[in-house]
């Protein structure tokens, strides 16, 4: 595996594969990693002929208020796992790589990048947008692959992919869960024994609404008598791609989002 830093020398690292026909494979990351990237990166080695993963804790997606400083980071461990699963290219450019200065020019996903995720975190996918535009016109895969947790950010991302005439296959792969179903998450290190404990409400009280939807009750109310003691964010119903429940809780100071796809888990049953 390569570490690569420049932005200049990540392209041409890729021209010979792109002059021979080779399909490329992107995972973006923050780093952090955990089985949900793993999965992602398996899938990619098995699609493609050279895979490349960015870690890159992107500033412009974090809040004022957010946790951009003591977001988990491990650069070590993440190296080896990404060498280990098969990386070809470890691509790790800096901010001011990304962002010199007086950069002025952002992309905008209009309704899908509206409510849910976007209420709490204004901006958020201005800057989710921008980015994942910038490393597909800098690796230029033929496929990039993001996880089903993340379901409004795979959304937004597919929209623009597709108004913007990208040249790359959007792969959303499912949701990795721990044996005890709450779902995989970097932030999943800040919760202490009984937060981590308290969490396993959220991916409960989803099923709970998943249940009511297979009954033809309402499953937001479902979910919402769930996770009824918790500090709630949101609980609806949006069309991702399908129609989709989706949470997000506060536990202490960790932010916790979850979802589940009630047309395709329904039919799963």
């Amino acid at each position: 595996m390569k570490t690569i830093r420049a932005i200049a020398e990540m392209r041409e690292s890729l021209a010979d594969a792109r002059r021979a026909g080779r399909s490329i494979g992107l995972v973006p990351t923050m780093g952090a990693f955990h089985d949900g990237h793993l999965s992602l990166i398996r899938a990619a080695r098995a699609e493609n002929e050279v895979v490349v993963v960015s870690l890159f804790v992107n500033p412009t997606q974090f809040g004022p208020d957010e946790d951009l400083a003591r977001y988990p980071r491990d650069e070590a461990r993440d190296s080896r796992l990404a060498e280990e699963a098969g990386v070809d290219y470890l691509f790790r450019p800096s901010p001011d790589a990304m962002y010199p200065d007086r950069f002025q020019t952002w992309v905008e996903v209009e309704q899908l990048a509206a409510g849910l995720e976007s209420e709490a975190r204004p901006g958020h996918f201005r800057g989710v947008a921008t980015v994942c535009l910038k490393l597909f016109n800098i690796v230029q895969p033929h496929r990039a692959y993001f996880g089903q947790k993340d379901a409004q950010q795979a959304s937004v991302v597919r929209r623009m992919v597709r108004d913007l005439d990208l040249p790359l296959e959007m792969r959303v792969l499912p949701i990795i869960r721990d044996a005890d179903g709450l779902a995989l998450s970097s932030r999943n290190v800040y919760l202490t024994a009984q937060q981590r404990h308290d969490a396993l409400t959220l991916p409960r009280a989803l099923r709970a609404g998943l249940e009511a939807w297979r009954r033809g009750a309402d499953p937001i109310a479902a979910a919402c008598r769930g996770l009824e003691g918790l500090d709630v964010d949101y609980v609806s119903v949006a069309d991702l791609d399908g129609p989709t429940l989706a949470a997000a809780v506060r536990i202490g100071q960790t932010r916790l989002i979850d979802n589940v796809r009630l047309e395709e888990e329904a039919s799963a049953s």
